[in-house]
């Protein structure tokens, strides 16, 4: 098991110390504002609408011109789900609102 990482509620998960003490959420939520620059360049935005600790399940929400946009669902999946899941590995599954 790497360090750092430990068996908590037949999952994996960082420890406090190693998430820096942050919750999911707010964690969730610094990796979304990393995308969140080239989405409002283009009239668009992304949020945080549900973010369950327990279960690593999280909702996103597309706003502005990324809502009917159908490139949203390129950004969705090769933008912000691949760089959540790579900074906040204990998130689940991550879906879109």
């Amino acid at each position: 098991m790497a360090p750092g990482v430990r068996y908590n509620r037949l999952r994996m998960e960082k420890s406090d110390a190693e998430s820096g003490g942050e919750t999911l959420r707010a964690r969730v939520e610094a990796s979304l504002d990393k995308v969140r620059p080239a989405m409002q360049a283009d009239g668009g935005d992304a949020r945080v609408v549900e973010c369950d600790e327990e279960t690593g399940r999280v909702g996103i929400e597309m706003l502005g011109a990324c809502r009917g946009c159908p490139l949203s669902q390129l950004d969705f999946a090769y933008a912000i789900e691949s760089l959540i899941r790579r900074e906040v590995p204990e998130v689940r599954e991550i879906f879109a609102v």
